[in-house]
């Protein structure tokens, strides 16, 4: 099993910047993809960027040019680094991995809050 706890979410303004950590244990080892969702009160939980083990990203449309998903594989740990953040960027942000091909973990999420 992997588990995954984040970190980094917190109050930002608009046009702000904040860094999201989530840290993996357990079989490391067998992840294929790691990712961030997000999820909105009232709405469903989407995509937000995904990384493979060997390093191609993806991001969702909303996104794309200000945020950068990274991961660190000596320390476990995956990174979203998000900038000129805006009000419709604010939700619980979760931490994915799919481990050996079909299952998955998540993390509890962190709160992401955008606003003046």
């Amino acid at each position: 099993q992997v588990q995954l706890v984040e970190s980094g979410g917190g109050l930002v303004q608009p046009g702000g910047s904040l860094r999201l950590s989530c840290a993996a244990s357990g079989n490391t080892f067998s992840i294929n993809l790691m990712g961030w969702y997000r999820q909105a009160p009232g709405k469903e939980r989407d995509l937000v960027a995904t990384i493979t083990k060997g390093g191609s990203t993806n991001y969702a449309d909303s996104v794309k040019g200000r945020f950068t998903i990274s991961r660190d594989s000596a320390k476990n740990t995956l990174y979203l680094q998000m900038n000129s953040l805006k009000p419709e960027d604010t939700a619980v942000y979760y931490c994915k991995a799919v481990y050996m091909t079909v299952f998955a973990s998540w993390g509890q999420g962190t709160q992401v809050t955008v606003s003046s």
